[in-house]
């Protein structure tokens, strides 16, 4: 069954022309990664199914469960379950690490705030009164949006993993997380750079000049990457 479809999805971004005649189909449950180089088009991607201003398609259409959101702005997208973690962690000043994670839980719970610090390797008793301010690192703060997302338990999360800079997470760590999403019933588009994290996934599209060119078993998708 699938969650996410896009059809023929064009986008323009000034006189550059992003993404052309894009197709992807994310089946609900499973973790999908789309992988390419820099300036293949993945974060434009990313930002286009969140519904980010001045991304909005030219030509095609998004299917959400079902509803078409093509024209729907970023906030009803997110209503409905879907979420982005952005490649530059977000900034909200003056709130504890606590209230900001629980700011988006249906049912916030200490405990349930606890595991997800666990789960990106943040000590729950050194961070949860800790206030998001200047005193965090850019890695903190962005484990912290990490471990929101988790909390928040969203139907569907892109995560737009930088395509450069100092890794936030480990290798096994990132896994972890990611399995960790999908353990809990979401599902998980992970854009990346890296075939080493693309393996992951269930199913990997290989993403070039704004298009997919292939799409299949991760390693498979992966040695294509690699080869070109």
């Amino acid at each position: 069954m699938e969650i996410l479809r896009l059809t023929n999805i064009g986008l323009k971004l000034g006189d550059k022309q992003v993404l052309n005649g894009l197709n992807l189909t994310v089946r609900t449950g499973t973790i999908h990664s789309i992988l390419g180089i820099n300036a293949a088009g993945k974060s434009s991607l990313a930002y286009l199914i969140m519904g980010c201003v001045g991304y909005q398609p030219q030509s095609g259409q998004i299917v959400f469960k079902n509803e078409d959101i093509t024209q729907l702005p970023i906030h009803q997208r997110a209503k409905k379950g879907l979420t982005l973690a952005w490649q530059e962690p977000a900034r909200f000043e003056g709130l504890t690490v606590q209230d900001y994670i629980s700011a988006g839980m249906k049912e916030p719970a200490k405990r349930s705030i606890e595991e997800a610090l666990d789960m990106v390797l943040l000590d729950p008793a050194a961070y949860m009164q800790r206030v998001v301010d200047k005193t965090l690192s850019g890695g903190e703060r962005k484990r912290i949006e990490l471990a929101a997302i988790y909390a928040m338990h969203p139907e569907l999360v892109v995560l737009d993993e930088p395509d450069s800079g100092i890794d936030i997470l480990a290798l096994d760590n990132i896994i972890a997380l990611i399995k960790g999403l999908k353990k809990q019933g979401t599902t998980v588009i992970l854009i990346t750079h890296r075939e080493e994290v693309s393996e992951t996934a269930d199913v990997t599209s290989l993403m070039c000049s704004g298009c997919i060119v292939q799409e299949g078993k991760p390693r498979e998708v992966g040695k294509r990457f690699k080869s070109r």
